[in-house]
């Protein structure tokens, strides 16, 4: 019998978080404590270019890449930063606080 518990990815993953990756880019990383929980998540699928793109509220051409580092147990997203890190309007200098929708993922 097959269920359909969906599990978030904020209660898999022992670290998301997002940073600055230049003045122009977002990096966010998602890191598992072990290699079972990493390998889970990548067979989903779950975070692909258009989920995040959708996640986010921006164009999927905006994604530069999802990237999964089996060494690390990591999967890292880099993204064109909406606006420059330091311009004017620019909310988050250090681009520490762009990881929430993130932690809501289920899959």
């Amino acid at each position: 019998m097959k269920t359909n518990i969906k599990t978030k990815l904020a209660d898999i993953a022992q670290v998301i978080r997002s940073k600055n990756s230049g003045p122009f880019e977002l990096t966010f990383d998602i890191m598992f404590k072990n290699r079972e929980d990493f390998d889970k998540f990548v067979a989903a699928n779950v975070l692909t270019k258009s989920v995040f793109a959708e996640l986010y509220g921006i164009e999927e051409s905006q994604v530069i890449a999802v990237i999964a580092f089996p060494p690390a147990n990591a999967v890292k997203v880099t993204i064109v930063r909406p606006i420059s890190s330091g311009y004017i309007g620019e909310r988050d200098v250090y681009g520490a606080q762009q990881h929430r929708p993130l932690m809501g993922l289920e899959f």
